[in-house]
């Protein structure tokens, strides 16, 4: 591993450890992982042999907490294909700042937040932070083969979209993944591995999968499950404002993990995601 990487794992590790909000595999959550999905490449070509959805319990006590409440709240704000330009209302603006509000004050964003100052990645004072995080986040700009400013880093990783109503790009966040299930808009086809992954375990934070929502479908998705919201925002500001690569490995806790992210124009996330390596052995 090299230097940046150990350094950035170690940083990654206080960032998981300070994640007061995560919920506990088997006690606030259960999944059922079921089957391996097959190869499909459209809605048509339907594989789907999973009689079950993917979440089989969640304790939605948790979705009280701040972070979680103001997180939710953004869920509904977006247009999913990309194309339909984005109209953001005052009210969605107060929305997005107060969730950036909400996660500032955690532990974790505190911690990244420092060490963003320390390499002279992001200014000190909270207001020019968090005008930074709305930049990369929300900001509007325009996908490939639109004219319009139709997506944002915070609609596409955490919300999801579809492209041409058949395809799901981003959709990486759980909290997302549950809730349309539960409103029957997600059919789980059953998880994903290939030669070089681990077996997917259901007391873990990761996994691969496949899924189709709405009309379109996602033939492999990669996310992380029961982790809070301020954690995955912290860890993918930091791996955007410290990577130039756009893929960087970290080790922390049992996981070994290539967390991707595109940068799009250098101001914008516009993919991050995390894929599952290996299991460390205690």
């Amino acid at each position: 591993m090299i230097e940046g990487d150990r350094e950035l794992s170690a940083m990654v590790q206080e960032l998981w450890d300070n994640d007061v909000n995560r919920l506990k595999p088997g006690t606030d959550y259960r999944i059922s992982l079921q089957g391996k999905a097959g190869y499909v490449r459209s809605m048509n070509d339907d594989q789907d042999g999973i009689g079950f959805p993917l979440f089989s319990f969640v304790d939605e006590n948790i979705f009280k907490k701040e972070t979680f409440m103001a997180f939710i709240s953004l869920l509904d704000n977006y247009e999913s294909d990309t194309g339909e330009p984005e109209i953001v209302t005052p009210e969605e603006e107060v929305e997005n700042h107060k969730f950036l509000d909400s996660i500032i004050k955690t532990p974790t964003m505190k911690i990244a937040h420092k060490y963003l100052v320390e390499k002279n990645l992001s200014p000190s004072d909270l207001t020019a932070f968090k005008q930074q995080l709305y930049r990369i986040w929300f900001e509007l700009y325009a996908r490939r083969g639109s004219s319009r400013p139709d997506s944002s880093g915070f609609e596409h990783v955490f919300v999801g979209e579809t492209r041409g109503g058949r395809t799901v790009i981003g959709f990486h966040n759980w909290i997302q993944l549950y809730l349309q299930e539960k409103l029957g808009h997600i059919d789980y086809k059953g998880y994903s591995v290939n030669a070089h992954s681990p077996q997917p375990d259901e007391n873990k934070h990761i996994m691969a999968l496949q899924f189709s929502w709405k009309n379109g479908i996602k033939p492999k998705g990669s996310i992380f499950i029961g982790v809070s919201p301020e954690f995955e925002f912290a860890l993918y500001t930091l791996c955007f404002l410290t990577s130039p690569n756009e893929r960087v490995k970290v080790s922390f806790s049992l996981y070994e993990v290539e967390i991707v992210c595109h940068h799009y124009n250098q101001k914008h996330i516009g993919t991050t995601f995390p894929i599952l390596l290996k299991y460390q052995t205690v």
